[in-house]
């Protein structure tokens, strides 16, 4: 095969029902793949995808998250921390910081176990979705009541986050309906905002409101309302989605590699690097997208100065050359081999890491209780098709007794 004949398109049903081989594909014959239907770049081996996220100078995230938005010339208005590049990104990463400490991680694991315990009680005990039942519905929750908000709205917002990442095979662009979801979810931002203006609370709300930052000329100011709900949006949309994901992928990882899951039946201590081996073995986030600030030589072929230029992470942690057997599920793998770049690299490393981490092992520790012996109903199982997310929408399972 040669570089011309490999075809790499993100919005097409090959790459949502598992891009695996494509990526092989990519690796061998074209790793640094160009699409000229829809004018993007790829870079698909480790090497190149760890190197890519650390050289924010050269690919920028400051022009979106998306190809749609990549492509245009004009640098994201929104205020997310996502879509901001040195300096600006440091001075919000700080904050951030100050907010997802280890401790104050901690704290919130009573929540975080009440929560999806709660979630877990309500299925069925002998046959169940475990995406739509259970962990479609916990993460949204944890996040949102982390936020501040109203029991009321929180599966809504849910709701309004997978309606704006939804994508038909061959879409590019936000729907119609993705964008009257974004602005329903901005608007409910908003509202919250101003109420807690008035009336602080014990939430993120008030404490990001009450926080301040040290802007580009040196001066203190707080945040504002724009800024504030940016960040609403990305920790609610993130902090659903990835766990959603990665609890799903688990149930049917699982199942294809039943030794593994004996061994967590074993030995629950194995539990947290079961959840690095499901980042790196079929990661909720396959890739991120940037533009190209120069331009760039690599493997013989030149990326061109402003060009969308996709970091396959997904690919990057099968690459063969950074993990041994990179296509076997292992979690007792040598973790010191290569990077996992399942929650990205460098400074746009996922900043509710810790959470999402938390969040999948308290879940798995409960499933591994609930079921200890499963089977997963095949022939009604289905992907997601959506915007930079990979994974399953249902995961029907019958339990064993």
């Amino acid at each position: 095969m040669t570089a011309s004949e490999v075809v790499f398109d993100p919005f097409s049903e090959e790459f949502f029902n598992g891009p695996w081989d494509i990526y092989r594909r990519l690796r061998e014959h074209a790793p640094v793949y160009y699409n000229a239907e829809y004018d993007f770049y790829a870079l698909s081996r480790h090497e190149d995808v760890a190197a890519a996220y650390k050289d924010f100078e050269t690919y920028s995230s400051a022009y979106g998250l998306d190809l749609a938005t990549v492509r245009s010339d004009e640098p994201m208005v929104a205020k997310m921390i996502i879509v901001m590049d040195p300096p600006e990104h440091r001075q919000m990463r700080s904050l951030v910081n100050k907010v997802f400490t280890p401790r104050a991680i901690e704290a919130m694991r009573p929540m975080v176990t009440e929560t999806i315990e709660r979630h877990l009680s309500r299925v069925d005990p002998d046959q169940f979705d475990v995406v739509a039942d259970f962990s479609a519905l916990f993460p949204v929750d944890v996040i949102s009541q982390m936020l501040g908000v109203p029991e009321e709205y929180r599966q809504q917002v849910g709701e309004w986050v997978d309606t704006s990442l939804r994508r038909e095979p061959g879409q590019i662009d936000m729907s119609e309906k993705g964008l009257q979801a974004v602005g329903e979810l901005m608007g409910l931002y908003y509202n919250l905002i101003q109420q807690r203006r008035a009336e602080p609370r014990d939430d993120m709300f008030s404490r990001l409101i009450a926080a301040e930052v040290e802007r580009d000329d040196g001066e203190k100011q707080q945040l504002d309302d724009f800024e504030i709900a940016g960040f609403a949006t990305l920790l609610g949309g993130a902090g659903a989605e990835t766990v959603t994901k990665l609890v799903g992928n688990a149930a049917v990882t699982f199942a294809r590699f039943p030794e593994q899951w004996q061994k967590l039946l074993d030995d629950r201590g194995k539990i947290p690097a079961a959840v690095e081996e499901l980042l790196r073995y079929e990661a909720p986030n396959q890739y991120n997208v940037r533009r190209s600030m120069k331009e760039v030589h690599l493997h013989g072929v030149t990326i061109p100065e402003g060009k969308p230029v996709f970091l396959l992470a997904g690919s990057a942690n099968r690459d063969p050359e950074a993990f041994t057997d990179a296509d076997t599920f292992d979690i007792e793998r040598d973790r010191s081999e290569a990077q996992n770049l399942g929650f990205g690299y460098g400074v746009h490393s996922c900043l509710g890491a810790a959470l999402a981490r938390m969040e999948s092992a308290i879940a798995l520790e409960m499933l591994l209780d609930f079921m200890p012996r499963y089977e997963v109903l095949w022939d009604q199982c289905k992907r997601v098709a959506a915007q930079n997310v990979a994974g399953w929408s249902n995961v029907p399972v019958r339990v064993l007794r």
